[in-house]
């Protein structure tokens, strides 16, 4: 049987919204990484790389008409190597990572690159097409996240709750505490703030250099983590509704960013002189409704590991995206996993490092592989809630 192994994962810093990457195209951002990986691989025959898949979730603005095609032109590709875009949504990047993998155990690709991008401050406004002459109907949408052009049947069968909306109905339907969220959060800003100061995050960074007026500014470092997060400063914060627990410093954030992998088969990596570090083996989603999409990850991770023969205690590494502190409690406690379990989000989660859509499973996955092989564990979870009800989750094993 034919088998997909994870042989290099890169990524950006992760921007705060409006901060550092905010001068940086989303095109420019995937272009940045693919650029990195041809720097670092130079055994690698390029023209033999069967697709790009990246992962995006916006695709309004500067991310339209196909970002994976576009940043791969704009790194230096060959003309050759084609390129495509998945929107699962919040999902987009693992689901990359995943489509890459089915593409290469299936037979039908040898070597690919996926992975995601997103720049949530570029994020553009759009509005519709007056319907009739002279209209002054007209609506103007943000797209940074949530609802856009919404189909009244949606809302009439399903609402439309916004993100923070879905966390707190979570929060409310399974139990989760605002203190139990903070506790959370607490935890992963620290863990994060560790990572940081120990050089975890530099073996998966690569550094963007921006160009301005007085010179060039160099972001090597995420900008979204806050070390100096305590309970108290997030209990003074208020809820975003009213008798409600979700919060700005219990959520994770709206950012920029971008990561990529390398995906090969056994023979693709012999032959282009990659060393795997991780099999991919397998990944699942599920359906939930939108109003809890939160709790996604739980159906999905107990589809999967029920197929795969797997239970909870066989996972070393358990890469649970942050959206919120109430779902990711939510999950784990669904999962039978405590939230408190140091398998958890080894280097801090989503609450801590940001949530850029696209890019984010991507992350989770490749810094899972990477994790693997620090820690010297064998097999690894990552799973993440998705927008409009879905989740998604895979599993990888260290090679």
């Amino acid at each position: 049987m034919r088998e997909a192994y994870i042989c290099a994962y890169k990524r950006t810093p992760i921007g705060r919204f409006g901060g550092a990457l905010s001068a940086v195209r989303p095109d420019d951002l995937g272009a940045i990484l693919l650029k990195a990986l041809m720097e670092e691989h130079t055994s690698v025959d390029w023209e033999a790389v069967d697709d790009v898949i990246f992962g995006n979730a916006n695709q309004a603005g500067e991310d339209n008409r196909n970002v994976a095609r576009m940043s791969l032109l704009l790194a230096g590709m060959p003309l050759a190597v084609t390129g495509t875009t998945i929107n699962r949504l919040c999902g987009s990047g693992l689901d990359a990572v995943l489509t890459a993998a089915r593409a290469i155990i299936s037979g039908e690709a040898d070597l690919m690159i996926a992975g995601g991008t997103e720049s949530m401050s570029r994020a553009p406004f759009v509005m519709p097409k007056a319907e009739t002459a002279f209209s002054r109907q007209a609506e103007i949408y943000d797209t940074t996240i949530g609802w856009r052009f919404i189909n009244p049947l949606m809302k009439e069968l399903y609402g439309t709750d916004s993100m923070p909306e879905t966390g707190e109905n979570v929060a409310r339907d399974f139990g989760v505490s605002r203190e139990a969220q903070d506790q959370f959060a607490v935890a992963s800003q620290a863990k994060a703030a560790a990572a940081q100061a120990n050089g975890r995050f530099d073996r998966e960074i690569v550094p963007v250099t921006i160009k301005g007026r007085k010179g060039d500014t160099v972001v090597s470092r995420d900008e979204h983590p806050r070390a100096d997060t305590t309970m108290e400063t997030l209990q003074k914060l208020r809820p975003l509704f009213p008798s409600g627990s979700v919060t700005a410093g219990n959520a994770s954030g709206v950012n920029d960013g971008a990561a990529a992998l390398i995906i090969a088969s056994a023979d693709a990596a012999k032959k282009h002189g990659l060393t795997p570090i991780a099999r991919i083996v397998g990944g699942a989603t599920a359906g939930v409704p939108p109003r809890v999409m939160g709790i996604g990850p739980a159906p999905a991770t107990q589809k999967l590991l029920k197929r795969l023969g797997l239970e909870a205690a066989d996972l070393d590494v358990i890469e649970l995206n942050e959206a919120f502190a109430s779902q990711a409690i939510a999950v784990l406690n669904e999962l039978g996993i405590s939230p408190d379990d140091n398998r958890v989000n080894p280097n801090g989660g989503a609450i801590a490092l940001g949530h850029p859509l696209g890019m984010s499973g991507a992350r989770i996955i490749g810094s899972a592989a990477l994790e693997l092989g620090l820690a010297g564990k064998k097999r690894a979870l990552t799973t993440m809630c998705i927008g409009v009800g879905q989740g998604i989750s895979a599993v990888i094993e260290a090679v």
